[in-house]
Formats: C-alpha cells, structure tokens, sequence
C-alpha cells in the first residue's frame, strides 16, 4: 500500500484520467473529490459484497450515484 500525505486542495493522480483531491479536511474525518470516467465505477467499501473475491459487487440497497 502507498501512503501519501496531502493537504487540502492538493491532489493525487492515477494513471492518466483518475485524480484525487483532499477537499476538506476535519477532527474526524477527510472529504475527498474523485475525478475519474464515468464508465469507471467507484463506491465506498462499505457498500460493497466481497463474496465473490474476483469482483466487488454493490449492494442493491446503496442510493444511486449522482451525476
């Protein structure tokens, strides 16, 4: 695992059309923005179902995602 410390406003790249900014951070938590493809999936862990090891799964419950 790569572990990186920003501060807020800065950014990390991924690969050449994924990037991450740390927007706000407070005492307990960290409010970052994705910026990546539409076609790219990307959804809080908690939400997932890892039965099925070779492919994360959303759980049907989760809200939809937002435009």
């Amino acid at each position: 695992m790569l572990v990186l410390s920003r501060r807020t406003g800065e950014r990390i790249l991924i690969g050449d059309d994924v990037a991450i900014t740390v927007v706000r951070i407070g005492p307990n938590s960290v409010r970052i923005g994705i910026e990546a493809p539409r076609s790219m999936n990307i959804v809080r862990e908690e939400l997932c179902d890892f039965s099925d090891q070779t492919k994360p799964e959303v759980k049907s419950e989760s809200s939809p995602a937002l435009p």
